[in-house]
């Protein structure tokens, strides 16, 4: 299952781990790193899953998720929060905004490219063409 996943993320480091991981596994990625940049590739390019940190510049995770849900002609795939927020009942709010998903940073290498697939699993990737 080859996918093709953006990855917004401002903090160099955790954004070149995920690319890292990914793209060994098979995947391609684009990487953004602020809101409106990813927001913008999101919906200009063709990808299958956003990965999107919460705090991030210009504009944050729940302003990017809320553009591109607003967005009538935006293909919906699979948003995936990732934040170090570890607030209590952080986890309930990301999912209560729509996103489908929640990964806690810093990502865990030996597990983070199966918990992106099975998000991949309940929404395969489209077809190229």
């Amino acid at each position: 299952m080859r996918a093709c996943i953006l990855i917004i993320e401002d903090d160099v480091p955790s954004l070149t781990l995920a690319k890292y991981l990914l793209e060994a596994a098979g995947h391609s990625t684009l990487a953004a790193t602020d809101g409106l940049q990813g927001a913008t590739l999101a919906m200009t390019a063709r990808v299958d899953l956003v990965m999107c940190d919460l705090h991030i510049p210009v504009m944050n995770g729940f302003e990017v998720l809320a553009r591109l849900r607003s967005t009538r002609n935006w293909p919906r795939v699979p948003m995936i929060a990732v934040t170090a927020s570890s607030m209590a009942g952080a986890r309930e709010k990301i999912l209560a905004a729509g996103f489908d998903g929640y990964i806690s940073k810093p990502i865990t290498p030996e597990t983070f490219v199966a918990q992106i697939e099975e998000f991949l699993a309940s929404n395969p990737p489209r077809d190229p063409t």
